[in-house]
């Protein structure tokens, strides 16, 4: 078919580009019909063209930028300070220029220190750019080109490979392996397995959509082929986009209390000036002295260091919170953590390492822990029951030389894999994995026994790769030795089922029924754990077996090995953090898009739920009006399988029962509600650009406790500030009091303007500043 008779050349680029709330519920034939394209040679360049005219480019919106001198007139927006401006023009209109530019002065130089501290406008949409790919394999007018992932269209036919960015929201064709990483859009630590020909319903959840993968996310392994079904604002990224674009900047407790404060006192510096101004008239007083008596008494009321002094200790309070790995970017966000009553924990990457760990190995006849949490191979193979016990209470220590059956095992893990562990940092004492999390986790595991070294030893001859259908994965490698052995690892009731022997010590016993029910028993006591589980087995194959008839060997007849329970694990100092938060009165909710049955486990180990808790999950959400999630909100503490338009839903129903709402995350699925929190908390470490833009604070060691030294800081700062505004306004009621006894009594005012300025200044601003400088460097 030549491109003139391809469909998407007829002038139906509007059609096309409409969008469809459930592609991922259409079949392969049902999306390319929608969409007028070729399976085989895709768009022509005409139809590609006309397309981009409608829906435009693939790009994300970029916001106005606030412009520099609207920053800068918000630092003069509190009523404390519009008042000393009223007073300085007043001055000013009634010729007593010194009195106004000392007013001027005092107000201008809070402004300015206010503005250097600020940091630069919302760059949260900028970041979500970052996430997009700019270049994409696809097929124009028949040939398989490489093109700017801005030129992208609905309709565009887009091969898939390991390693490759998403650059837009596709609808799947063809599938061969592919495993994607969606941790940072949808909150899962795993991979994903995607299948074009699946079968899902509309309704299904994001994280569930196997026909599907999105703008930002990572190709793992395997190969594929997607038509855009989206582009730039249309796609899952997009809405992020405009939520973080739609949700409303509200003012922090301080800010509030502050404003209160300002209106409080021009109510009490109303009356006493008013009475003052009519009694000096009724005594037939010149109206200019009169005017700047007033002006004097309301100057003497307002506390014109107070914006100065509350910069100055937010300044001191970041300045510490800095040196605990906490950095605040927005300055009232500092004490705004003083008042926070509750705190939204994403799970994965906030209290979990998204970091797989391999936790419990279970052989044929013995049942090993393995110590040790995330990507670091440093832990130890303990053998439950074997007498001995160590401090931790775990078992005893053991050599996998003298367990064939653990070492067999850990050898599949590495044999039947295609991750790659690399060393990072300066000194290498850090590691990174390359290629799917769970092959990784098997890798780190197998380092601990002291049995992982890349490349292998021996030569890998076929592998069968996973798929859905299967559920199991096995490679025929060829030792040194010559021996050919296949090595298979997947789902357990799929490889126990195709095993007919199982390794007992070294030597091989036939699978009863009851061992089989056995098996299946450790199975789900596992899952019940929240463990991800593998099932290993092996197969012993004539050498000459790679030879071309090596494509028809079956999986059967294995050997079954035992059992690998893995696990993302909770971050060792979480347990702490979150029962401290507890004493002090802030309830921790975990908000996540993980599997409920995982969410949940990962909250009772954590300490965030108890045993007769209940999840929530983002379906049920849907379900409930805004009344019924306010009351649901205050019982129930775990929140699963949802999308960041629920968690946004989340913060603002906290918001609505009167809490004070901090939200941790660190994906683009946060970033949201990080916004709409009063104050939102983002991983510096392995937080994604978009939540640390949209964020207030920033943990710089992705460390849960820093959380609660935070809190420390922020209600430290919140009692100096109280404590500053008691001194400044002790001092400025007596001045006030002394100018209003002088008038009543009819003596002649003890101070003027500019006198009792520099007294503020000296005496209660200086000293507001010095006591605030000491209570904070003691602290």
């Amino acid at each position: 078919m030549n491109a003139a008779e391809r469909p998407g050349t007829d002038g139906c680029a509007e059609e096309c580009v409409r969008p469809v709330p459930s592609w991922h519920a259409l079949s392969v034939h049902e999306v390319l019909e929608r969409l007028q394209t070729d399976q085989t040679s895709g768009l022509s360049e005409d139809a590609a063209r006309q397309r981009v005219e409608h829906s435009g480019l693939n790009v994300l919106r970029e916001p106005a930028a606030e412009p520099m001198w609207r920053r800068l007139v918000r630092q003069f927006q509190e009523l404390v300070i519009q008042i000393l401006l009223f007073a300085a023009l007043l001055a000013a209109l009634m010729g007593e220029y010194l009195n106004s530019v000392a007013i001027l002065g005092i107000v201008v130089l809070n402004g300015l220190l206010g503005f250097l501290q600020e940091e630069s406008a919302q760059r949260a949409l900028l970041a979500l750019q970052k996430l997009s790919l700019p270049m994409a394999r696809v097929y124009r007018d028949g040939r398989l080109q490489s093109l700017p992932a801005a030129v992208l269209v609905p309709g565009d036919l887009l091969e898939l490979e390991a390693g490759e960015h998403i650059p837009a929201d596709c609808r799947l064709v063809q599938t061969h392996g592919l495993l994607l990483q969606e941790s940072a859009l949808t909150g899962e630590a795993t991979t994903v397995e995607k299948n074009a020909s699946a079968i899902l319903l509309p309704a299904v959840a994001l994280a569930e959509r196997q026909t599907m993968v999105y703008l930002g996310t990572t190709v793992v392994s395997g190969r594929g082929q997607g038509v855009v079904v989206t582009t730039g604002m249309q796609t899952e990224l997009g809405r992020i986009a405009n939520l973080l674009q739609t949700a409303v900047v509200e003012l922090t407790p301080l800010q509030k209390q502050l404003a209160a404060l300002g209106r409080i006192l021009s109510l009490a510096c109303l009356g006493p000036v008013l009475l003052m101004f009519c009694v000096h008239m009724l005594r037939g007083a010149d109206l200019l002295q009169t005017v700047m008596l007033s002006v004097s008494l309301a100057v003497a009321a307002v506390p014109e260091g107070l914006p100065a002094v509350v910069t100055l200790t937010l300044a001191l309070g970041v300045h510490r919170m800095v040196r605990r790995h906490v950095l605040i970017r927005r300055l009232p966000g500092a004490e705004t953590l003083g008042a926070v009553t509750v705190i939204c924990s994403d799970k994965t990457g906030t209290l979990t390492r998204n970091e797989m760990t391999v936790r419990v190995l279970i052989t044929g006849d013995a049942e090993f822990t393995v110590t040790g949490s995330g990507y670091v191979p440093q832990g130890d193979i303990l053998k439950r029951g074997a007498g001995q016990e160590t401090d931790e209470g775990l078992g005893q220590r053991v050599q996998p030389e003298h367990e064939p059956d653990l070492k067999l095992l850990l050898q599949t893990g590495v044999t039947c894999n295609n991750a790659v562990l690399s060393a990072t940092g300066d000194f290498g004492e850090t590691w990174q994995v390359i290629g799917d999390p769970t092959e990784g986790a098997l890798l780190i595991a197998a380092m601990k026994a002291g049995l992982y070294s890349h490349p292998g030893p021996g030569r890998r001859l076929l592998e069968i790769p996973f798929d859905s259908d299967r559920k199991i994965m096995s490679v025929v490698q060829q030792d040194t030795a010559g021996e050919v052995m296949m090595y298979t690892k997947g789902a357990p009731e799929i490889v126990l089922g195709l095993s007919s022997t199982e390794t007992r010590n070294g030597q091989l016993y036939p699978l009863t029924e009851q061992r089989r029910a056995e098996i299946l028993g450790h199975n789900e006591r596992l899952a019940e754990k929240a463990c991800r589980v593998l099932g290993m087995a092996v197969r012993s194959l004539p050498v000459e077996a790679h030879d071309p008839p090596l494509r028809t060997v079956q999986e059967a007849e294995l050997v079954f090995l035992g059992l690998v329970g893995m696990i993302d694990p909770a971050r060792e100092e979480a347990a702490g953090s979150i029962h401290a938060c507890h004493r002090a009165g802030i309830r921790v909710l975990m908000i996540t898009g993980d599997q409920p049955r995982t969410a949940l486990a990962v909250a009772r180990e954590l300490g965030i739920a108890d045993e007769a808790a209940s999840v929530i999950t983002g379906s049920r959400l849907d379900s409930l009006s805004e009344e019924q999630l306010r009351k649901a909100i205050r019982d129930c503490t775990v929140y699963a399988r949802v999308s960041a338009e629920h968690k946004l839903r989340l913060v603002r129903a906290l918001k609505a029962n009167g809490e004070v709402v901090a939200m941790t995350g660190d994906g683009v699925n946060d970033a949201p509600a990080l916004q709409a929190a009063d104050i939102g908390i983002a991983m510096g470490l392995k937080g994604t650009d978009v939540s640390r833009e949209a964020a207030d604070m920033v943990l710089m060691d992705d460390n849960f406790a820093s959380i609660v030294n935070a809190v420390e800081e922020g209600r430290g700062i919140f009692e100096n500030i109280r404590r500053s505004v008691h001194f400044l306004l002790s001092g400025n009621s007596s001045e006030l009091l002394l100018m209003l006894f002088a008038a009543c009594f009819g003596w002649p005012p003890p101070l003027a303007a500019l006198q009792i300025l520099w007294i503020n200044l000296i005496t209660d601003d200086w000293g507001s500043v010095f006591c605030c400088m000491d209570f904070c460097w003691h602290r």
